[in-house]
């Protein structure tokens, strides 16, 4: 089983990727093959909406740091997008890394029944961290991404949460939330 890793963190070392760590770790000692990019890492651009995986494409026509990311995530079994709360919804990484996934749908997609190009039974977990602890406070950011994972073909999507952890790093997850990364690469990886 393949997994892809994104980190949508500036801190290589804060909570999400904490969380995102522990569950490579358990789905590595299950035999899973891992790998992890860090998109603040990268260079790359967002979508330029030219329509061009559309038309004349069947993939993304910018050639940067996330064509290898991109066709990665194509051939894994397991995707895991992790990234703290910043101002109310994921990083800017990671939601720039979000739009150029619609080169991942085919150009009828909005009446295709089949609309990815992913081939099916992906699975994908989202992480979040956020300082605030009120759980009801951006509760809406996964309904809002899972639409769209559903579309781009995902079919089985989890959320991890953490709330009340600040920047401080990984000090501040609690063990419970650990527990949980491990118990759902279990999930993901046990038949």
């Amino acid at each position: 089983m393949k997994i892809v890793c994104l980190l949508g963190s500036p801190r290589s070392e804060g909570n999400s990727a904490t969380i995102a760590r522990r569950f490579l770790e358990t789905a590595e000692s299950l035999g899973a093959e891992s790998r992890t990019f860090e998109l603040n890492r990268l260079t790359y651009r967002g979508c330029q909406g030219c329509y061009a995986c559309k038309a004349s494409l069947d993939h993304c026509v910018l050639e940067d740091d996330l064509t290898e990311v991109l066709q990665a995530i194509k051939d894994a079994d397991v995707v895991v997008y992790a990234s703290p709360v910043y101002y109310g919804d994921i990083t800017a990484q990671l939601k720039g890394f979000m739009d150029r996934t619609f080169s991942y749908l085919v150009p009828d997609f909005e009446t295709n029944p089949q609309p990815s190009r992913l081939s099916p039974g992906k699975k994908l977990l989202f992480i979040l961290t956020q300082g605030h602890p009120d759980a009801a406070m951006f509760a809406d950011i996964f309904p809002r991404y899972d639409y769209f994972l559903k579309w781009g073909g995902f079919v089985e999507t989890r959320l991890i949460r953490a709330c009340g952890v600040g920047a401080g790093g990984v000090r501040d997850v609690p063990e419970g939330v650990l527990r949980e990364s491990e118990e759902t690469a279990r999930a993901f990886l046990t038949p």
